[in-house]
């Protein structure tokens, strides 16, 4: 696994705040509200704005409670329940977002599958975690900050979750962030963590009126870092082909 790559380095940061996103992010809007997509749907772009789309997908992990489901309805614009209950089994949700790479000022459109899983389906059921990890590209361990038990399990999840070995972003997500008054979690924790493992820690829980200000950090922070895991993939096989060009095997898609 690489090291996450610093915000802004591949990406505009904050493109969705400049004039020029703006046709692109009314697609992912209706009624100036997020617009809900389905498994098959995508942004329609006209065509002098053309935006190829990357797909990714990403598991959200954590204990039961933390607010898994409640982070992927607030990724994707969808309503956030009021009252906490146990996903039963397993939901996928999409999430659509526009970003412009730095260098090429190339417009993309990631398209990002969520996996959420409730706890007790997973302990019930052996299959589900390896389904949920399989082709995953990226994995969001969550804790919340009034379950100071839910950070201690992060290290834990990670270790058991996932190997050194594997190509997948890792990201540590706090939940509940804006009920800092009840807050189990300090930051000197949070910091020593970051310092340990090498993982950056992002927090949400307060903006619930559908806008990307609280949002868009994580967001970018995804896009940018599996588009260079990617390239730097493309780049590692593209090396192997040369070294090796008996193996045609190998599919590299950028």
């Amino acid at each position: 696994m690489a090291a996450p790559v610093p915000p802004g380095s591949i990406i505009v940061a904050d493109w969705h705040r400049s004039p020029e996103s703006r046709e692109f992010f009314k697609k992912i809007l209706h009624k100036k509200k997020r617009r809900e997509f389905g498994l098959l749907e995508a942004p329609v772009m006209p065509p002098h704005l053309k935006a190829d789309t990357v797909r990714y997908k990403v598991f959200i992990s954590g204990k039961s409670g933390v607010g898994k489901t409640a982070l992927a309805a607030r990724l994707a614009g969808q309503h956030i329940p009021n009252l906490h209950y146990e996903t039963t089994g397993l939901e996928t949700s999409v999430v659509f977002w526009p970003v412009k790479l730095r260098e090429s000022c190339r417009v993309l459109f990631f398209h990002f599958q969520l996996w959420d899983c409730g706890e007790n389906a997973m302990r019930r059921f052996e299959h589900m975690l390896p389904s949920c990890k399989e082709q995953a590209d990226a994995i969001l361990f969550l804790f919340s900050f009034t379950d100071h038990g839910s950070f201690e399990d992060i290290s834990n999840q990670m270790s058991r979750i996932t190997d050194p070995s594997d190509r997948v972003v890792r990201f540590v997500v706090g939940t509940k962030f804006d009920l800092f008054m009840h807050t189990d979690v300090t930051e000197s924790e949070i910091t020593r963590f970051q310092e340990v493992w090498g993982v950056p820690v992002f927090r949400v829980g307060g903006d619930v009126s559908g806008g990307f200000g609280e949002i868009s950090p994580l967001l970018n922070a995804l896009a940018e870092n599996l588009w260079h895991q990617d390239c730097v993939h493309a780049s590692s096989a593209s090396l192997t082909q040369v070294c090796h060009p008996e193996d045609t095997s190998r599919e590299v898609i950028v």
